[in-house]
C-alpha cells in the first residue's frame, strides 16, 4: 500500500550550491544587528560594541576543573559559533616578560629580513605595506626553545583551541606589524574557502561553506598597546553565520556596509583575540604618530584537515604527464584531462613555506595541479617539467638551496 499523502507544508531544503546571485545585503544586515547579551556569555566581565570582553584570570579559575573547563568552553563555542563570533581575552598572556621577550625576538627576525631583500607577501594588503613574518612559529622554536616554551605553554591559548577544534589541533603563527601610515586591510572572511577566488569558492558545494570554519581558529596575541588609532582589527559581529558570505565579501555593497557598521576594540599587551574564520574582519589603518602594531597572528588548525596516506605526488606527476601530453595531441577533451590531473597532483597549494613560496600574485602561490596543467596545455618536454616540480616541491617545503 502507498504512504498516505499529506498536505502539510515542509520546510525547504537547504541549496547544496551557493552563487553569487544568493548574496543578498538584507541578509547580513539582519544578522550583524542581532545583539550580544549577558545571557550568551555570562562568564564575560563586560560587553562592548556587541562583543564579549572576558578576565583570563576569571577563566583559569573556573576551568580549574574538568566540568569547570567544560562549562567554560562550551560558552567559547557557543559564541563563537552562534553568537557574535569573537572574545577578547583580557591579558590572556599574563606574563608580560615572555611577551616583551617575544617581541625582542620578532622584531630580530623582522630586521633580518628585511636586510635580505626578501619579498613578503601578504594576503590581504600589498606587498611590502607591513612588516610580516611568516612561519614564525617554527623560527622561535628552533632559535630560541626555551622562549618558545615559555610562550606557546600558554592556557588561554590551549583553553580555546581545544574548544574550537578539540585535541589534537597544528598551531601555525605568522607576525604582522602595521607601521603608523599602513593601510588598512580589505574586509575578507579566511583560511580555507577564503584564500580562494569567489569563482573557485563557489565550485564547493554549500555544505563545505558550512564546513570551512570549523577547520580553523583564528587569534590574534597583542604585544603592545593599540589604541583606536593605531588600527587594531575591524569586526563586524555575527557575520559569521551569513551562509554565503565567502562569496559576498568582496562584493562592494558588502565592502561598505562592512566599512560603515564595523567595530573596532583597543587592546593591550598580552590580550588575545580569537574568532571564528568566517567573520568579516581587516586589519585596520594605523593612523598613530609613532605605533608600529605588532600582533603575532594565530591560525590554528584542525587535526582534520589532512588525509590518511602520505602519497609522492611529485613522482605520479612525472609518470602521469607523457600520458596526459600523448592524450592531448591525440585529440582527448580538456575535461577527460582535468579528472586524471585532479587525481594525480596536489589540487591545494598548502601547507607551504611562504617565506619561499609567497603568495605574491594572489591569496595563495600555485598548486602543483596548477603547474602540471600548464605543462599539459603547453606540451612540456617531461625533463622541463621534473624540474619544476623539484623547484615548486623545494620552496614549499622550505629546503630550496639546501
Amino acid at each position: 500500500m502507498s504512504p498516505t499523502r499529506t498536505d502539510t507544508p515542509t520546510e525547504s531544503p537547504s541549496p547544496v550550491w551557493l552563487s553569487p546571485d544568493d548574496c543578498d545585503l538584507a541578509e547580513l544586515r539582519a544578522l550583524a544587528a542581532e545583539r550580544t547579551g549577558p545571557d550568551d556569555c555570562p562568564t564575560a566581565e563586560r560587553i562592548e560594541r556587541n562583543v564579549p570582553l572576558y578576565d583570563s584570570a576569571r577563566l583559569r579559575a573556573l576551568a580549574a576543573t574538568p566540568e569547570g573547563r567544560r562549562a567554560v568552553q562550551g560558552e567559547l563555542v557557543r559564541v563563537l559559533l552562534d553568537g557574535p563570533g569573537i572574545v577578547v581575552l583580557k591579558d590572556a598572556f599574563d606574563d608580560h616578560g615572555v611577551v616583551d621577550r617575544a617581541t625582542a625576538a620578532f622584531h630580530t627576525l623582522i630586521e633580518e629580513e628585511r636586510a635580505s631583500g626578501a619579498a613578503r607577501g601578504d594576503h590581504f594588503a600589498a606587498t611590502g605595506a607591513n612588516d610580516r613574518v611568516w612561519n614564525a612559529l617554527e623560527k622561535m622554536a628552533v632559535r630560541e626553545p626555551g622562549l618558545f616554551a615559555d610562550y606557546y605553554a600558554n592556557e588561554m591559548l590551549a583553553l580555546t583551541a581545544s574548544a574550537w577544534l578539540g585535541p589534537g589541533y597544528q598551531v601555525t603563527s605568522q607576525i604582522n606589524v602595521v607601521n603608523p601610515g599602513g593601510a588598512a586591510q580589505h574586509v575578507h572572511r579566511d583560511y580555507h574557502l577564503g584564500f580562494l577566488s569567489q569563482e573557485r569558492a563557489a565550485a564547493y558545494p554549500a555544505h563545505v561553506h558550512r564546513l570551512s570554519p570549523v577547520l580553523t581558529l583564528q587569534g590574534a596575541v597583542a604585544h603592545g598597546d593599540m589604541p583606536v588609532e593605531s588600527g587594531p582589527t575591524l569586526y563586524l559581529p555575527h557575520s559569521q553565520k551569513y551562509g554565503p558570505g565567502y562569496l559576498a565579501w568582496r562584493r562592494p555593497e558588502f565592502v561598505a556596509y562592512f566599512e560603515e557598521h564595523h567595530v573596532q576594540l583597543p587592546l593591550e599587551k598580552g590580550d588575545a583575540v580569537f574568532f571564528n574564520p568566517a567573520l568579516f574582519h581587516a586589519a585596520g589603518e594605523n593612523r598613530s604618530a609613532g605605533t608600529r602594531r605588532m600582533a603575532n597572528l594565530l591560525q590554528i588548525s584542525s587535526a582534520f584537515g589532512r588525509a590518511m596516506e602520505h602519497v609522492d605526488r611529485d613522482a605520479m606527476c612525472a609518470a602521469v604527464h607523457p600520458v596526459l601530453v600523448r592524450r592531448a595531441a591525440e585529440g582527448a577533451g580538456e575535461g577527460w584531462l582535468r579528472r586524471v590531473v585532479a587525481a594525480t597532483a596536489e589540487g591545494y597549494p598548502f601547507p607551504t613555506d611562504l617565506d619561499r613560496d609567497p603568495p605574491a600574485d594572489g591569496l595563495a602561490p600555485p598548486s602543483q595541479a596548477e603547474l602540471v596543467w600548464r605543462a599539459v596545455a603547453e606540451g612540456w618536454p617531461p625533463e622541463r617539467l621534473r624540474t619544476e616540480l623539484r623547484a615548486a616541491t623545494a620552496r614549499r617545503t622550505g629546503t630550496e638551496g639546501s
